[in-house]
């Protein structure tokens, strides 16, 4: 099997596991809108790769905002503290109990 036999091999399973008219969902570059609903949140963004580290954090007070992105260099973020975390995917609240 030469490189092109391989590379052909490599297309096919591609488009087998994904419909044509379907792109990849990718996180990278999804923003996120964190809203304190509380003095003192805390936002700590972590680190990719194989090993996972803090290396940003901010504090914010009630009422402030921040809009976080994910990017090469975040792959997570942290809340802690009573907040509303506004996504592509919904509305999260931190620091509260769940209602049932």
């Amino acid at each position: 099997m030469d490189k092109s036999d391989n590379n052909n091999m490599e297309e096919k399973v591609e488009n087998f596991m994904l419909p044509l008219d379907t792109k990849p969902i990718s996180t990278l570059a999804d923003y996120v809108v964190i809203k304190a609903l509380a003095d003192g949140v805390m936002i700590s963004g972590m680190t990719r790769g194989k090993e996972t580290k803090f290396h940003h954090s901010e504090r914010i007070d009630a009422g402030e905002v921040v809009i976080a992105q994910f990017t090469d260099n975040t792959s997570a973020m942290k809340v802690r503290g009573k907040a509303k975390i506004l996504t592509k995917y919904g509305i999260v609240y931190s620091g509260m109990p769940e209602k049932e």
